[in-house]
């Protein structure tokens, strides 16, 4: 009776366990923290992620927004938008992509080293009526792309992702499908943890794994801020703000800390309830992971255990965050599904000038090299709200996103091509679920 008393004891504390493990991540579109801050926390690190920049905080000298709610709005802040930004560059004889060459302020000076084209300078102006800076295409770059801008909500998760279970997934994805679908789990430089690495999920190249790494090479790629991650200027014509321009608050915490902080603490994105419990957005799905496409777009992961240290020891799990349950319909692994831009990120744009002077553990040139032609698996969660669809934005349809799979979704597209049309239709209502 005692051992039996035993026995039951340890199997309520796994069920306990389990149940933990098991755990809903929270969701909605309410602006509401998902635990990891108190709504005041949150609702000021929002302000931050909302603040309009000007020239006299850093703003520039080349920018392509002014805030980051700029590009992360629909619906509330943190979601995706229907803004995009450029690359090119083009391919050298043996075939390596090449970042461009861009001249600006009539080609007295060059910009090296990043794919990005910015789109706004803060110059000619007033205080510089005979500097231009505006960036242009040279015709000698003919890859060229847009990539729309991505939902952040919900990403807090998307960190919490143990690096092995990405790197399993991806094998397993290969072993099943007999190697037509292997996505690539990349390993990319932790910028706030130099030495350390992990599995890259933010960005449509994976450039990322924290969600620090990522808020500074936003700040100073996308909207010109310097900050402690990313210290130098793109250029520094017309350039008049002290540097860094993000500097620590009267509470110790830089814009980026905020920005990281505020998009950890997001809910994920919420479906249609109503919709995803029709009997044809549920056969929709069936079909659709009858397919194939829950291959990729993988309709449930789990976080790491609370209390786990990421980020190169930099971040620790909390309660929030830790082992839940979520459903993006994404791997956020690498694939060639034959609609890739050809652009292999720029190390020094992403990870910063100094970053070739630190040894970096798994970093691999060549596993960079090799994705060219890859894209991020877009996660689905969210999908509803999407009107311009893929890394480019260039289909507006679920059908025109569909058909434009190949490359290792050949025979998922194939198939279905061969469905019925009250099929098809079907599976286009379980997408409009999303």
């Amino acid at each position: 009776m005692k051992a039996l008393t035993i026995l039951s004891v340890f199997v309520s504390l796994a069920l306990v366990s389990l149940a933990t493990q098991l755990s809903e991540a929270p969701a909605g579109f309410d602006n509401k923290s998902n635990g990891l801050v108190d709504t005041a926390t949150h609702t000021a690190d929002q302000a931050k992620f909302e603040e309009t920049e000007a020239v006299a905080d850093g703003l520039g000298p080349l920018y392509n927004a002014q805030s980051c709610r700029e590009c992360h709005q629909n619906p509330t802040s943190g979601g995706s938008s229907q803004v995009s930004e450029l690359r090119a560059g083009h391919r050298d004889a043996k075939g390596q992509f090449q970042n461009p060459d861009i001249p600006i302020n009539h080609g007295a000076e060059i910009i090296k080293g990043r794919s990005l084209i910015n789109d706004r300078a803060i110059c000619p102006s007033g205080a510089f009526p005979n500097i231009e800076i505006q960036e242009h295409v040279p015709d000698t770059e003919k890859i060229r792309t847009f990539r729309i801008s991505l939902n952040l909500l919900g990403d807090g998760f998307v960190e919490a992702i143990a690096d092995q279970a990405l790197v399993d997934l991806a094998k397993e994805q290969c072993t099943k499908s007999g190697h037509r679908i292997c996505g690539q789990a990349l390993y990319v430089p932790i910028v706030e943890a130099p030495s350390h690495t992990g599995i890259g999920r933010f960005g449509w190249k994976d450039q990322h794994a924290s969600l620090l790494s990522f808020s500074g090479d936003a700040y100073l790629n996308e909207m010109g801020i310097t900050n402690r991650l990313q210290p130098d200027e793109v250029t520094n014509l017309c350039n008049t703000a002290s540097e860094p321009n993000d500097t620590p608050g009267p509470d110790g915490l830089s814009d980026i800390d905020h920005f990281a902080r505020f998009i950890r603490a997001t809910e994920v994105p919420a479906r249609d309830l109503t919709l995803a419990q029709s009997p044809q957005a549920k056969h929709g799905e069936a079909l659709f992971d009858k397919i194939g496409c829950a291959t990729c777009h993988v309709p449930t992961l789990t976080t790491v255990p609370v209390g786990t240290a990421i980020n190169g020891g930099t971040f620790t799990i909390p309660p929030a965050l830790g082992d839940k349950t979520f459903h993006p319909y994404g791997d956020f692994l690498l694939h060639n599904i034959g609609s890739g831009d050809g652009i292999v990120q720029s190390m020094t744009e992403h990870y910063g000038k100094r970053m070739y002077a630190i040894t970096w553990k798994s970093l691999s040139i060549p596993e960079f090299n090799n994705t060219a032609n890859k894209i991020r698996t877009a996660p689905l969660w969210g999908l509803r709200l999407h009107s311009r669809l893929m890394h480019d934005g260039a289909s507006l349809t679920f059908t025109d996103a569909i058909l434009r799979h190949h490359g290792e979704a050949a025979q998922v597209t194939e198939k279905f091509e061969k469905f019925k049309a009250a099929e098809k239709e079907v599976l286009l209502e379980f997408l409009r679920s999303l």
